[in-house]
């Protein structure tokens, strides 16, 4: 199941079904500096993908805090704090699956879909959120995700039973190759280019302060 970006903006909020994790624990080692403070708007990377994600009115919504967390805690603004919850991962530095599996465990009595995302892609809004919760209530596995060529990537959409399959994940490996995995007709596959810039490097934050994508700096 394939989809082009955007539906319509006006169409109601999704339901209140799913659970959301915000991947925040990473220490930025290419970059040299925590992109999660980077800003666009004035605003800190990561309060805006909090904000963009508590927006979709989910069930629960859990901030996995790793590398630098008293810094990056401190740039979420007051009127967040009561619809997140900070998890600090200890073993951050064993990779993305280690959040991964912290947020799983917080999530043990959850039952209902996932909805998962990184804070380093500038061009994110809430209409990637939105498309990918409608498209996985849509398709026959539950499931959603950005396509990065051809590969099914971040954001995305799990459903409880893939989600389940968390342990089977190690180092930086996250869902993408059980995505994969999935027949082509049963994954919602959503088209949405401008995510294919994210921030690892210095060369990405040139480009995407260049495109305005991020506040440029003295």
């Amino acid at each position: 199941m394939r989809a082009s970006f955007l539906p319509d903006p006006k169409v109601g909020p999704p339901s209140s079904s799913h659970a959301a994790i915000v991947l925040a624990a990473g220490g930025s080692a290419r970059l040299g500096r925590p992109k999660q403070l980077l800003r666009q708007g004035g605003e800190p990377l990561v309060a805006r993908v909090v904000r963009l994600a508590a927006e979709t009115r989910p069930r629960r919504l859990l901030v996995m805090l790793g590398a630098c967390h008293a810094a990056i805690a401190a740039e979420l603004p007051p009127p967040l704090h009561a619809r997140m919850e900070l998890h600090v991962v200890d073993d951050w530095r064993a990779g993305l699956a280690a959040s991964l599996m912290a947020a799983a465990r917080a999530l043990h009595a959850h039952r209902g879909p996932v909805l998962v995302t990184g804070v380093d892609q500038p061009a994110l809004n809430a209409l990637h959120l939105r498309a990918l919760l409608d498209g996985a209530r849509s398709a026959r596995s539950g499931c959603a995700a950005v396509m990065h060529g051809e590969r099914p990537g971040a954001p995305a959409v799990l459903s409880h039973a893939l989600f389940a399959q968390v342990d089977d994940l190690e180092g930086d490996r996250g869902f993408g190759a059980l995505l994969a995995a999935l027949p082509e007709e049963e994954l919602f596959r959503l088209q949405a280019p401008s995510l294919a810039l994210d921030i690892d490097t210095p060369d990405d934050l040139r480009r995407a302060m260049a495109d305005g994508l991020l506040d440029r700096e003295a």
